[in-house]
């Protein structure tokens, strides 16, 4: 867990630096975001983004991640399901 959060305070910290370096430009991301562009700016330059930003900005700038991150997801069932590691219907609903 502390690897998770020190790297969450790198990620907070850089976030001006990753936007710089996107090849999208900042009005698309910050429309795209969904929060206010003084907003925006404001939690930018105190690096002060909840989470939840960060994640939705992460999926605006790398949407290939997305994609990648699902098919890795779809082949990992498609792997269980081929090892017989499922469970009854049933049972998951009880």
């Amino acid at each position: 867990m502390i690897s998770e959060i020190k790297n969450y305070i790198k990620i907070s910290n850089s976030i001006d630096e990753t936007l710089k370096n996107s090849p999208f430009k900042l009005k698309y991301i910050i429309e795209k975001s969904g929060i206010s562009e003084p907003t925006f700016f404001r939690k930018m330059k105190e690096k002060k983004f909840l989470p939840e930003e960060l994640l939705k900005i992460a999926e605006i700038i790398e949407p290939e991640r997305i994609s990648n991150d699902v098919l890795s997801a779809i082949q990992e069932g498609l792997n269980d399901v081929r090892r017989g590691k499922i469970t009854e219907h049933s049972i998951v609903m009880d």
